[in-house]
Parts: structure tokens; C-alpha cells; sequence
């Protein structure tokens, strides 16, 4: 085992779990892959890939909240994200970077 430091400083992490018939953040329609893939574009876009990392999350455990993310280390959490709220997220985000 080799002990390393986090490569980044921070780590987004977007649910995109998929449930028949209950909710949830990936469900057809919810929005979590995409907003996951567009957050992934937008920060690529603005540069900043070697700072902030996005990673698909399994099940939050917030599913009518969804589609949900949080992020590393900072503990903020967002809910009900939509594809529109990308740009703002990047821009939190990068203040914080």
C-alpha cells in the first residue's frame, strides 16, 4: 500500500444511480448523467481538470432531492440540480479553487 496526498483539491461527486421504479437521480428524465457530463465538460472548459475532479457517485441516500451532488473537501451539498445550474457551479467552484 502506498499513502499519497489527494491529486485534487477538490472532488465533485454527482449521483447517477438508477432505480426502477422508485426515484431516483439518474432515473430516465432526472438529470443526474447529464448534469454529471456536462459539469465534467464545464470544468474541462474553464481549465480547471487539474484542480477539480468530477466523479459519478452511487446512491446518495437523498433520492426525492435528486438529482444530488456534494463536494470534497469543502462538504457542501447540492439538491435538485438541474442542467442550467452547471455554469453557476463551475463559477462557486473556481472562486473557491
Amino acid at each position: 500500500m502506498e499513502k499519497k496526498s489527494v491529486p485534487f483539491e477538490k472532488t465533485v461527486f454527482v449521483c447517477t444511480n438508477v432505480r426502477e421504479g422508485k426515484a431516483a437521480c439518474a432515473n430516465p428524465g432526472a438529470g443526474g448523467d447529464e448534469i454529471c457530463r456536462a459539469l465534467k465538460e464545464a470544468v474541462k472548459e474553464a481549465g480547471l481538470k487539474s484542480k477539480i475532479r468530477v466523479a459519478r457517485s452511487g446512491c446518495l441516500d437523498r433520492c426525492a432531492e435528486g438529482p444530488n451532488l456534494f463536494v470534497y473537501p469543502s462538504g457542501e451539498w447540492y439538491s435538485k440540480v438541474a442542467p442550467e445550474d452547471v455554469p453557476a457551479l463551475v463559477k462557486k467552484l473556481s472562486d473557491r479553487s
